[in-house]
C-alpha cells in the first residue's frame, strides 16, 4: 500500500512571493505557522495562524500554538491529527477528539485557466465538523492570524481597521504605519507594505475581535473574548502583545451531517511589482477595483471555485499517477502551488499579460531566464500565456539601450523591482550560452504549444541574433556560468553545449513555421554537424562526460530531453539509452547527483534527466529517490531543488518557481504541441 507523504514543509496560504505561509511540523498544532523564508524557530519568521474547536465545552487546539513566551504556559490540548493530505490546489488535514472529526481544507484556488482566479490574493480555509460517535456535540470553532502576515521586521509598528465589505461579511484588515509601497527588495524579504485580511461570512452565531495575542489564552480559559470592543492601542509594533484579527463561529450541535465554515485570508499589496519604471497593481484590478470587493467575489465563487479546484486536482492526480505512479502523483502535488506562488501576475500598459518570478532563496532576482527555463513544464502544460508573460519582460529588456551586449540577459531586477538586470553586468558575471539556449527553447515551446509563430515573429530579430551567437559559441562554451552557477564557471560544459544544439534545433522550426525554408534547413543542418561533433568530443566509454576536456567525468544531460518533446532527432537514440543506463548506476539514496563533482542533485534537472527513459519503469527508478528525500529530510523547508543524494542534507534554494520543471514528463504525450 501506498505510504502518506511527510512533506518537509506544507502549503497552508500559498498566492505569491510574499504571501506564503506554511506549517513545517509532524502536525498542524507542533509550532507556529511560518513564512517561506524561515530560517530558525525564532519568532523574526512567524506568520502566525491559530485555531480552536471548542467541543462540549472543551477546549482543544488543531492549528499552531497559542503561546510566544518561554514560560511555563501549558497549550490547550492538541486535537489528534488523524492524516495529512497535499493536493495540488489544497492541503487537507483531518483531526479527531471527543467524538468529533475536524477536517481542515486549505485552497489557493491558482487555476491556471482562470486568471481573474488565479491572480485573487484570497485564499481559502473551510473547517468542517461531523460526530463519529453517533451522537451529537455542541462546536465552536476559533480562527486567528497575527499581524506578523503584514510586517518584515517584528518592531515594525502597524495598525488596524474594520473594512466595509459587505452586511453579511464581517472583515478585519491590518498594515504598518508606514506604508513603504515597494519601497523593499531583495530575497529573504516579507512584505511590510498593504494589508492582511481575514474575512468571514455569516452574521449569524459569529463573533470578530482585534486583540493582543493573549487574548488566545483568555479564550481558551473562558471558551470567549474578553470584553466587548476590538483592541484601540495602536500603532504599535508587531511583537508588542502582537495583535491578532480572529473570529469565532458557533456551529451549535453537530451530528453525522457535517456543518462547516469558511475563513478567508487576503492581502492587498496595493502595487505589486515596479516594471521599467510603472508601478503596476496586482492582474486581480483588472476585474475588482478594490480589496474588499475582490474579497466579496471569492465569497461568493467560493462553492464554485472549491468544484473547480477539487476536479483539477484528481485530474492532475491521476495523469501523474498514469505517467510516474503514485509517488511521482505526491511529488507534484506538493510542487504544484509553490511554482506558480513564486510568481506575480500583472498587465503591462500594453495590456499585455507579464508573469514575474521571484528567484526565492537565491538571489532574489526577478524574471530570472534560468529559472523560467527550468519552470516551464507546468505552465507549457496548462497555460501557454504565462510562458509568454515570463518571456516578454527579457524581450523588452534586451531590446533596450540599457543592455550592452548581444547575447540574452540574466534577468530584468531584484523583485518586486524590475527594471533592469541585478545578477551583475560585468562579463565574469553573464551567462551568454545558457541564457540565448534558454530564449530560443523556450520561444520554440510557446510557439509549438500554441500552434503558430506569431510570439516569436515579435521578437524576430532578437531571436535570430541570439541563433547566430549559438551557431559561432555554442558548440564548445568559453569558461563560464550556466544556470548551475552554485557550481563555479566550467569550461567546454558538455551538457551547455546541448543547449545551444537544441536552441538552434528548435530556431530551425521557427523558421519552418515562419516560412523561412531556406534559413530552417540552414540552422537545423548546422545543428545536426554540431550534435554529430558532440558526440566524439563527449564519448567517455559508456556515458558520455561532464566536460569534453575531462575524461572519466559525466553529469545529467537534462537539456537532451528537448531533442524528444521537439522531435528533432538531433542526436541518435544510443545516446539517450546510454545516459539513462548510466543515471540508473549512479543513483544513490535520494537520488542521483548532478554531476560528478559532488554528490548533491538539483530535482529539477533529475526529474528532467529522467524523462529521457522510454520505460516507464526506469522514469519511475530514477524519480521515486526525491519522495524519499521529502518524506524524510530533516530539513524542515519547503520543497528544496538542491540537496545532497547520500543523506538528504539540504543546502540551500526553497519555495522556488523551478519545481514546476517537475512536471514535464506528463509532456511526454505529445498533447501539449498543437503544431503537430
Amino acid at each position: 500500500m501506498h505510504k502518506e507523504l511527510r512533506p518537509p514543509a506544507v502549503p497552508l496560504v500559498a498566492i505569491d512571493p510574499y504571501f506564503s505561509v506554511w506549517s513545517t511540523g509532524n502536525h498542524l498544532y507542533d509550532n507556529h505557522t511560518k513564512h517561506w523564508t524561515t530560517r530558525r524557530h525564532d519568532r523574526e519568521e512567524s506568520h502566525g495562524m491559530v485555531g480552536m474547536a471548542v467541543i462540549d465545552g472543551v477546549v482543544y487546539r488543531f492549528i499552531g500554538k497559542l503561546n510566544y513566551d518561554e514560560d511555563d504556559y501549558e497549550e490547550p490540548v492538541a486535537m489528534r491529527q488523524t492524516s495529512l493530505t497535499v493536493k495540488p490546489l489544497s492541503t487537507i488535514y483531518t483531526f479527531e477528539a471527543a467524538g468529533v472529526t475536524l477536517t481542515v481544507d486549505f485552497t489557493s484556488p491558482l487555476l491556471l485557466d482562470r486568471l481573474d482566479i488565479l491572480s485573487r490574493p484570497a485564499s481559502y480555509i473551510t473547517i468542517e465538523a461531523a460526530s463519529h460517535d453517533g451522537n451529537e456535540h455542541e462546536v465552536s470553532l476559533y480562527f486567528d492570524v497575527t499581524g506578523e502576515w503584514c510586517v518584515h521586521f517584528q518592531s515594525q509598528e502597524i495598525e488596524w481597521s474594520r473594512p466595509a465589505v459587505r452586511d453579511d461579511i464581517q472583515a478585519m484588515r491590518m498594515g504598518t504605519v508606514k506604508q513603504n509601497v515597494l519601497g523593499r527588495k531583495g530575497d529573504r524579504t516579507r512584505i511590510d507594505w498593504g494589508y492582511v485580511y481575514l474575512a468571514v461570512p455569516g452574521a449569524d452565531k459569529l463573533d470578530t475581535r482585534i486583540g493582543p495575542v493573549g487574548m488566545r489564552k483568555q479564550f481558551a480559559q473562558s471558551k470567549s473574548f474578553p470584553g466587548t470592543q476590538d483592541d484601540t492601542r495602536m500603532p504599535r509594533a508587531a511583537e508588542d502583545e502582537t495583535p491578532v484579527m480572529a473570529a469565532l463561529m458557533h456551529l451549535g450541535k453537530v451530528g453525522s451531517a457535517a456543518k462547516s465554515q469558511l475563513f478567508v485570508v487576503a492581502y492587498d499589496d496595493i502595487y505589486s511589482i515596479e516594471y521599467f519604471g510603472r508601478k503596476l497593481p496586482g492582474y486581480w484590478r483588472k476585474f475588482h477595483e478594490n480589496a474588499e470587493r475582490m474579497i466579496a467575489a471569492a465569497i461568493d465563487e467560493h462553492a464554485d471555485i472549491m468544484q473547480r479546484c477539487a476536479a483539477f486536482n484528481e485530474l492532475l492526480i491521476e495523469r501523474a499517477e498514469r505517467a510516474g505512479g503514485p509517488k511521482y502523483a505526491d511529488i507534484l502535488s506538493l510542487a504544484y502551488r509553490q511554482a506558480i506562488a513564486a510568481h506575480k501576475l500583472v498587465e503591462d500598459e500594453r495590456g499585455e499579460i507579464i508573469f514575474l518570478s521571484k528567484e526565492c532563496d537565491s538571489n532574489g532576482c526577478i524574471g530570472t531566464v534560468d529559472v523560467s527555463y527550468p519552470s516551464m513544464p507546468l505552465f507549457l502544460l496548462y497555460n501557454p500565456e504565462l510562458l509568454k508573460g515570463m518571456l516578454r519582460p527579457i524581450f523588452r529588456y534586451a531590446q533596450s539601450e540599457a543592455w550592452p551586449y548581444e547575447f540574452a540577459p540574466h534577468d530584468v531586477g531584484r523583485y518586486p523591482i524590475a527594471n533592469g538586470q541585478a545578477y551583475g553586468k560585468e562579463m565574469e558575471r553573464q551567462m551568454p550560452v545558457e541564457e540565448c539556449g534558454n530564449m530560443l527553447i523556450m520561444t520554440t515551446a510557446v510557439c509549438l504549444a500554441e500552434g503558430n509563430v506569431e510570439f516569436a515573429e515579435q521578437n524576430w530579430e532578437l531571436l535570430s541574433q541570439w541563433a547566430d551567437y549559438l551557431t559561432e559559441y555554442g558548440l564548445d562554451p568559453g569558461n563560464q556560468l550556466c544556470t548551475d552557477d552554485f557550481a563555479g564557471h566550467l569550461a567546454h560544459n558538455a551538457n551547455l553545449s546541448i543547449k545551444a544544439i537544441e536552441g538552434l534545433g528548435g530556431f530551425a522550426q521557427l523558421c519552418r513555421l515562419a516560412g523561412k525554408p531556406d534559413a530552417a534547413e540552414r540552422y537545423r543542418a548546422k545543428a545536426q554537424s554540431m550534435a554529430e561533433e558532440w558526440i566524439a568530443m563527449a564519448q567517455d566509454g559508456d556515458h558520455y562526460r561532464l566536460a569534453f576536456d575531462v575524461p572519466g567525468s559525466w553529469s545529467l544531460k537534462y537539456n537532451l530531453v528537448w531533442d524528444i518533446l521537439f522531435q528533432s532527432s538531433l542526436f541518435p537514440k544510443e545516446v539517450v539509452e546510454r545516459e539513462v543506463a548510466y543515471y540508473k548506476r549512479k543513483s544513490n539514496r535520494y537520488g542521483t547527483p548532478l554531476d560528478s563533482r559532488k554528490t548533491y542533485t538539483k530535482v529539477d534537472w533529475l526529474v528532467w534527466a529522467a524523462s529521457l527513459a522510454e520505460d516507464r519503469n526506469d522514469f519511475i527508478e530514477l524519480i521515486n529517490p526525491i519522495w524519499d528525500f521529502l518524506n524524510e529530510s530533516r530539513h524542515r523547508v519547503p520543497f528544496s531543488d538542491w540537496y545532497y543524494t547520500i543523506d538528504g542534507t539540504y543546502v540551500s534554494f526553497v519555495n522556488r518557481s523551478v519545481v514546476g520543471g517537475l512536471f514535464i514528463r506528463l509532456m511526454m504525450d505529445g498533447q501539449w504541441n498543437k503544431s503537430v
